[in-house]
């Protein structure tokens, strides 16, 4: 079953398209990275999948229901969003900060609290940050709480708008290769935006390139190695230095 399906989705901002003719799915499990220059369309892509936008035309479908029929704060509960600036809460704790949604589902305390410890350890945090505060933390520790935070009530699906690229790049690689041993212990669904294409090949089981508001290429890493697309060409000069 696919996750997510966009079909011939469009989106117009003042008359000006910003995305058009996106037709492709997502199947379950999958981490589908979202490539491309600034400007291309990638975040308002992810935008559109959890109703933080609204097509100008077409359907996109949720677990096979299009975004239309949600519920906004329904469908935006069953979806993990991370971005680059984290958005952390910094008069929270770390604890509080990750339980934000299973506060707002009225899950029982000490569900809350089994889930907030449980996750710190899975991102890789010790259980001591959790009465610490964002001000308290390093950037890439932000980051892993903010992780936690998507993860918090157990979405099947995640959004990662450049969730690593204020990070340095010792850290940033760091934090990719526990992602990628993350997800493979959980089969979410991931939906990853990312200008770099060395960052796609490590986390894409798929690669979307984008280009001008189109998906231009759409395919494994193996297979992206081989196009002839001069987009696909240009970032792959990139990644072979």
């Amino acid at each position: 079953m696919n996750a997510v399906e966009f079909q011939g989705v469009a989106y117009h901002l003042h008359h000006r398209p910003l995305v058009s003719n996106l037709t492709f799915s997502i199947p379950q499990g999958e981490t589908l990275v979202l490539l491309g220059r600034s400007g291309c369309g990638k975040t308002t892509t992810l935008r559109l999948i959890n109703r933080l936008l609204n097509p100008t035309a077409g359907e996109i479908r949720v677990e096979g229901i299009s975004t239309r029929e949600w519920n906004p704060i329904a469908l935006r509960r069953r979806i993990g969003y991370v971005i680059q600036e984290i958005g952390l809460f910094p008069h929270f704790t770390v604890a509080r900060n990750i339980s934000v949604v299973p506060t707002l589902e009225n899950w029982e305390p000490q569900r809350i609290q089994t889930r907030v410890l449980e996750l710190m350890e899975l991102v890789g945090l010790g259980t001591d940050f959790a009465d610490r505060y964002p001000h308290q933390l390093s950037g890439g520790q932000r980051q892993r709480v903010g992780v936690a935070r998507a993860l918090a009530a157990d979405p099947p699906l995640l959004l990662m708008d450049e969730p690593f690229g204020a990070l340095d790049p010792i850290t940033r690689v760091e934090i990719q290769r526990e992602f990628h041993q993350l997800q493979q212990r959980l089969g979410k669904t991931v939906v990853f935006v990312t200008h770099d294409i060395q960052e796609a090949f490590r986390l894409g089981s798929r690669i979307g390139l984008m280009q001008a508001g189109k998906m231009i290429v759409l395919a494994t890493p193996e297979e992206f190695e081989r196009s002839t697309h001069p987009e696909a060409k240009a970032f792959l000069a990139v990644r072979r230095g």
